[in-house]
């Protein structure tokens, strides 16, 4: 069955790749086979012996036909790191030529697809020849992961669903689902998705300003990270919790820890930066910001990150940036851009700002509004 499905799956491979390269049916096949049979064979209404594939293939300057064991344990393989929470694609790339000319075709296809991040290369008539593993991870790279973990209800699609509630600042729909992920990663030994769910159950927390609550899931997620030698997920969380103590006016706290940095990144920078503005700095703020100045950022991205160096600066230089229409006018438009392309946490994190402009110019409305919509 998994046979034949493959084939259909290269059929409809055997398409894509013809009409990329805007052959006609007959210029494919002449020589090989009937243009009827291609048709079907196109359409998944028809399946093809390997000797067929292999020359139509061949024709198509695509991998032969490969049904070779090997292959097979491979994608078996990633499967399990991809279920594990691994993010180690190295030897599943070199082999995707192969696979996708292989009975393992609509494996190679979905797992290539969550590899790049972006299904646009799988067709949607593909789906009736996937098995309930290959169904999922196509949900799930079409934006369906509630649908995805209810077809295949493991740690690593339950957590999906937590992770994407939590990205839409949605914390109090995330928290029971990552709830969920961490016990089903308990109960198949999965340790890296356990450390996942802590440590995303401590940030819906942090951003929900609940900090006994994320102090809690971090010492969790703190002894798994040590245990797996987690250095990044470690590093996280200690940013998340002096960010805390900027956000609940810890600032002398922050402070001291934003400043050990050697070499501090542009949101250390930020961070510091509002640490010694709200201490009564303003030469160290600046410093911090001239330090900042033209570095690139992987995230948020450097042109987001520079509107809220910006913001900083303007606050700094102007003690009187209230009255300032450059400053709102930046402060309004950055806080829209946040709320449109970051998550929920970067937004949280400056509405303080944009609340004290909104009062100070008596727009009262706009300011309750924003105070009550629903952050969790």
């Amino acid at each position: 069955m998994k046979e034949n499905n493959a084939a259909r799956v290269l059929g409809f491979r055997l398409r894509q790749e013809r009409m990329r390269r805007d052959w006609s049916q007959e210029g494919l096949c002449r020589g090989i086979c009937a243009v009827s049979w291609l048709s079907k064979l196109e359409q998944g209404k028809a399946d093809a012996s390997p000797e067929v594939l292999s020359m139509l293939l061949e024709r198509l300057e695509l991998p032969p036909y490969d049904d070779d064991p090997a292959l097979g344990a491979a994608i078996e393989a990633q499967y399990e790191r991809v279920f594990s929470g691994e993010r180690d694609w190295e030897a599943f790339a070199p082999l995707l030529g192969r696979l996708q000319s292989s009975p393992w075709a609509a494996d190679a296809l979905v797992l290539d697809a969550l590899r790049r991040r972006d299904a646009s290369d799988l067709d949607p008539a593909w789906v009736d020849c996937f098995d309930a593993r290959q169904r999922a991870m196509f949900l799930l790279l079409k934006g369906k992961d509630m649908a995805a973990a209810e077809l295949l209800p493991n740690a690593f699609f339950r957590m999906q669903v937590g992770i994407d509630a939590y990205e839409r600042g949605a914390y109090y729909d995330a928290l029971p689902a990552l709830e969920q992920a961490y016990r089903s990663a308990a109960e198949e030994g999965r340790p890296r998705l356990m450390l996942q769910a802590k440590l995303f159950s401590g940030n819906c927390y942090c951003n929900l300003l609940k900090f006994e609550q994320m102090e809690r899931h971090y010492a969790v997620a703190r002894r798994l990270a040590q245990a797996l030698g987690a250095a990044r997920d470690l590093a996280a969380m200690e940013y998340n919790e002096a960010s805390s103590w900027v956000e609940c006016g810890d600032y002398a706290r922050a402070e001291k820890f934003f400043a050990a940095f050697e070499q501090p990144g542009v949101m250390e920078l930020h961070k510091l930066a509002i640490c010694r503005e709200k201490l009564g700095d303003p030469a160290g703020a600046l410093a911090a910001l001239d330090r900042a100045a033209g570095m690139q950022s992987d995230y948020p991205p450097t042109e987001l990150s520079e509107r809220m160096l910006a913001l900083v600066r303007l606050r700094v230089e102007h003690p009187d940036y209230l009255r300032s229409e450059a400053y709102g006018k930046l402060l309004l438009e950055s806080f829209a851009r946040f709320r449109k392309e970051l998550p929920s946490g970067y937004v949280l994190f400056h509405r303080p700002w944009v609340l004290e402009w909104l009062l100070a110019h008596r727009q009262y409305k706009e300011a309750y509004a924003l105070l009550a919509e629903d952050n969790g």
